[in-house]
């Protein structure tokens, strides 16, 4: 498989933590995203953006919602969206209750 070279740029080792701290969020994104490509055939990766934001946006949605302990209007706030773009989003991925 042909590597990105947009993504190289942006490798794991770039956002490195520092030794016996915790990696950044970004880290763990960029070395998720690194594992997942260099198992799939690029010729079948159709609308990537899509698929990573409806893998990444229901777990996000659900631990903010957890963290402001169901309360919409925090969590929009948290999230700084809009909270009707919130109450959109929660019933895309129903996670409603």
């Amino acid at each position: 498989m042909k590597p990105l070279p947009e993504f190289a740029a942006i490798a794991p080792s770039a956002v490195a933590a520092p030794p016996g701290q915790t990696p950044t969020l970004r880290h763990s994104v960029s070395t998720a995203l690194s594992a997942y490509l260099s198992n799939v055939d690029e010729d079948f990766i159709r609308d990537f953006y899509a698929t990573v934001l409806a893998e990444v946006e229901p777990p996000l949605l659900a631990a903010v919602m957890h963290k402001a302990r169901s309360n919409q209007s925090r969590a929009a706030l948290m999230l700084g969206l809009n909270r009707a773009t919130l109450r959109k989003k929660l019933r895309q991925y129903h996670l409603l209750d």
